[in-house]
């Protein structure tokens, strides 16, 4: 699904690297986290394999031809803007040349927001708005999701429902998932492998190994 081969990125084009020599893959229908250290390359690992920015060396690839992207949710960002929910997934069903208006309210019932296609982005909570953007990322039928920080901003009730969506999306509907994480635990809890930066290089290793090495746990996380 998504190929790194030597992946390197300066945002000056020259030293020091945010990613250097960064090689991975990862295959059709995976649940990766990506965690490490503010300043690590997540961040810029995303925007690579999203091509908003171009490896300074190297190569990352991706053969999924339709990708959803969810950003990270920051504060109260909604509130002076007065756009429904609806007008913000029928924007984007313009964008992408969707027809069928239908689209819209399938999208919201996946992520159980029937009942909020009317009502304005700066009204929903914390987790409701997540759900929004992710019913945004659904209406292009994506065969790869990609999530910036999902729980930021989050109640825990809000992120467990959050979590087991994006799960239930990944195990039901095989749709690869790539979710850039501070939340260690729900990485630990609901990937099935996560990638670790640090200093710039990074390296694959299942939840039962970064648990126990990185967070002291003994790696049960059924």
């Amino acid at each position: 699904m998504i190929t790194a081969e030597n992946l390197s990125f300066s945002y000056t084009g020259a030293p020091p690297f945010v990613l250097d020599g960064v090689s991975f893959m990862i295959q059709d229908g995976e649940y990766v986290s990506v965690v490490g250290e503010n300043g690590s390359g997540k961040t810029t690992l995303m925007k690579l394999i999203l091509r908003f920015l171009k490896p300074t060396r190297g190569s990352v690839t991706t053969d999924a031809v339709r990708v959803g992207y969810v950003p990270q949710r920051t504060g109260d960002r909604n509130t002076g803007f007065p756009i429904t929910v609806r007008e913000m997934l029928n924007s984007y069903r313009n964008i992408l040349k969707i027809k069928d208006k239908s689209v819209i309210d399938c999208s919201l019932a996946q992520v159980g927001l029937p009942d909020k296609a009317d009502a304005l982005m700066g009204s929903l909570s914390g987790g409701q708005s997540q759900r929004a953007l992710i019913a945004r990322a659904l209406m292009g039928d994506p065969q790869l999701i990609i999530l910036d920080e999902p729980s930021t901003g989050v109640d825990p009730e809000n992120q467990r429902e959050i979590y087991a969506l994006v799960k239930k999306l990944n195990a039901e509907r095989g749709i690869t998932i790539v979710s850039v994480e501070h939340n260690l635990d729900a990485a630990v809890r609901n990937s099935s492998l996560i990638y670790h930066l640090e200093n710039g290089r990074g390296h694959v290793c299942t939840t039962e190994q970064f648990a126990r090495e990185y967070l002291g746990e003994g790696g049960d996380h059924a």
